[in-house]
């Protein structure tokens, strides 16, 4: 899985995990040669490779005890971490068609890992637990309709997701979509600390953690819910509700296009696209094998990508919460994990890794002409961490 070796970094997640759905074991090998996976030979899987164009190196049995032998050395940052089993992955995405596209998706798919989707109704009738994984799509939690207000309130996909969205509320039992939605994220929030892993991208983010702070607030404007909102919402906040963030400001301006002082797309003047990039942060392979799972990578160096939240003021993010990536020059988080219970969240700024400045209603991007790429690599990371098998940590 370096740079050099492997033709398609995306699909090589997809062969193990079509191992691992065989009932078959891979080690992944932290940190050695970007992160590769090594697992039993066999005919089918040299086939499978071949036929979906991934790099892969026939060892002996020798070679291969020669190179855990290695990485098990104390000098050598590097760990080998058993993968048990095909994680069950669930997407939460709205039935109908959105005027945008989602990379998680998109790269699902083009790895061949199979997915279910799920919406409000499943969420609220407790079908998480069928789920080892859960993304959440581009999302308002809010009950403000993405912020697209001020721009788009006069285009048909807002007018009509407006529409469905009150009407799917009605149905299910709540006045108004703000409720609705805050029970499906309390929901979510309860499949994490039952032992759930979740991975939110983009305005899912920032949006999960405000409806939460936002129980029994009013925070949506008469354009949103029909009612003005309350008085002094922001002083009526409860941050001991949120995952990942604490302390924010929201934005009052309903004709804004952001929801809080959480997001640092707007603060980003002084990073042109040109020199747009964040850093991995580097962990002990040995002693955090969590965060090196999720910072595997063929370069420690990501292209950044924007988004309605394009990533995290770092003041604002709890310091229970880990930061996997940063972008040193405008000191912003770009990819955050933390603990919650018995499960764990990941957040991960912007909307496309290969697509800088995605706009509603652009074509999706073909992964097929990116096939190497190092950020959506960290979503597959993510994708595959929840089969791996938890090590006894000595005491």
């Amino acid at each position: 899985m370096d740079a050099e070796s492997q033709e398609n970094h995306l699909k090589a997640y997809g062969i193990t995990y079509w191992v691992l759905s065989k009932q078959q074991k891979v080690q992944w090998l932290l940190n050695y040669r970007g992160g590769s996976f090594m697992m039993p030979d066999g005919e089918a899987i040299r086939k499978e490779c071949q036929i979906r164009g991934v790099s892969f190196e026939v060892l002996s049995d020798g070679q291969a005890e020669q190179i855990l032998d290695e990485i098990s050395s104390p000098s050598q940052n590097q760990d080998a971490v058993i993968l048990e089993k095909a994680p069950k992955i669930a997407v939460y995405s709205p039935k109908e068609n959105q005027p945008w596209d989602d990379a998680v998706t998109m790269v699902l798919t083009y790895a061949e890992i199979p997915y279910v989707t799920v919406y409000d109704e499943e969420v609220l009738g407790d079908k998480l637990v069928l789920y080892d994984w859960l993304h959440l799509h581009h999302e308002d939690f809010t009950g403000q309709y993405g912020r697209f207000y001020g721009a788009y309130r006069a285009a048909p996909w807002y007018i009509e997701g407006k529409e469905q969205a009150e009407a799917l509320a009605q149905r299910l039992g709540y006045a108004k979509v703000s409720d609705e939605k805050l029970a499906v994220a309390q929901k979510i929030r309860n499949y994490v600390i039952g032992g759930g892993f979740m991975f939110a991208m983009c305005s899912a983010t920032d949006s999960f953690d405000i409806a939460l702070a936002a129980e029994n607030v009013d925070i949506c404007e008469p354009m949103f819910d029909g009612d003005p909102s309350d008085a002094n919402y922001q002083g009526k906040l409860d941050y001991g509700n949120t995952l990942a963030f604490t302390n924010f400001i929201l934005e009052r301006n309903p004709l804004r296009y952001e929801f809080s002082s959480i997001d640092m797309t707007n603060k980003r003047g002084n990073v042109p696209k040109e020199s747009d990039y964040f850093s991995l942060m580097e962990f002990s392979a040995k002693w955090d094998p969590v965060p090196t799972m999720l910072t595997q990578n063929h370069t420690s160096l990501v292209k950044g990508f924007m988004g309605q939240t394009t990533a995290f003021t770092r003041k604002e993010i709890k310091p229970t919460v880990m930061i996997l990536g940063e972008n040193k020059i405008n000191g912003e988080a770009r990819y955050i994990h933390g603990i919650k219970g018995k499960g764990f969240f990941t957040f991960y700024g912007g909307h496309d890794p290969e697509d800088y400045q995605h706009r509603v209603g652009d074509p999706k991007t073909e992964l097929e002409l990116h096939p190497t790429s190092p950020g959506y690599r960290l979503i597959l990371n993510n994708v595959l961490f929840p089969a791996a098998r938890k090590k006894k940590q000595k005491t």
